[in-house]
């Protein structure tokens, strides 16, 4: 049985979702879809990535990934398929590669339908999955394609006290997930005491929850999430409104010397 993903930035109430599985079933009638989103903003490919790197590892190896995310071809934005940890995607070649995978794939192919219309997912990207699902090498279904394009992910800086990061998601509870991931934290910090400003010094956190109901009802809290980023919520609150962050809000870790480190004679 074969496992088609979809992540989209198309309406729910659109046709798309149900025509691309449509497509697929009529010739791949045992596959077995999972919608991973179809509420990414329009063509935020950062967006997308994420949420693909965060979820796809938790998924059978040779998974079908379709990304449905800034699909319009180009002669340097072609469409692809690429094999990485036994993991099929299938998308354009606009950078949302280097989002989504570290370092060189296993295989990368340039789909051989490259003059689609309007609709690529449709016209190439569903031929392509049931290509896959029926066994297909991706040599068959495309030339090679080794070099991707690869947006770099906005990084946090960092100095021998401070990481300065930012919000680069939103979750439907609010809380907001930041770049500053849990082996920064570690490495810049070695286990000295910290506080992490939201937006200003006006909101500070100097601790970090195993769980959110380690913190009062109400209360501002940080925790490193399953997908080992620092996450500002408010436990059985809405952070986002509350503390005024979006995507791209900055959040700074500050580390201190310990209060008990001796001075040196």
């Amino acid at each position: 049985m074969a496992i088609v993903t979809l992540i989209s930035d198309w309406n729910k109430d659109d046709y798309y979702v149900a025509a691309v599985k449509g497509k697929i079933l009529s010739q791949c009638p045992d596959t077995t879809f999972v919608d991973i989103s179809h509420q990414i903003p329009s063509f935020n490919i950062a967006q997308a990535g994420y949420l693909l790197r965060s979820s796809y590892l938790h998924f059978p190896e040779n998974t079908i990934h379709i990304i449905a995310v800034g699909c319009e071809c180009y002669e340097d934005h072609p469409h692809v398929a690429v094999r990485y940890h036994n993991h099929f995607f299938i998308g354009t070649d606009n950078g949302i590669f280097g989002l989504i995978i570290d370092g060189r794939p296993q295989e990368s192919v340039r789909l051989e339908n490259q003059n689609t219309g309007s609709f690529p997912e449709l016209d190439a990207f569903a031929g392509a999955a049931c290509d896959i699902i029926l066994n297909k090498k991706l040599a068959a279904i495309g030339s090679d394609h080794p070099d991707l394009r690869r947006q770099i992910p906005m990084l946090p800086a960092i100095d021998e006290w401070t990481i300065n990061g930012s919000i680069i998601y939103i979750d439907s509870y609010r809380n907001a997930i930041t770049n500053i991931s849990l082996e920064l934290f570690e490495q810049i910090g070695k286990g000295r005491p910290f506080e992490i400003f939201i937006q200003s010094n006006y909101y500070r956190i100097n601790k970090i929850n195993r769980k959110y109901h380690d913190t009062s009802s109400g209360e501002i809290l940080a925790l490193f999430n399953s997908t080992g980023f620092l996450e500002i919520a408010i436990h059985e609150g809405n952070a986002a409104s509350l503390l005024n962050l979006e995507v791209s809000s900055s959040v700074r870790v500050k580390f201190s010397e310990p209060k008990n480190k001796k001075n040196k004679p």
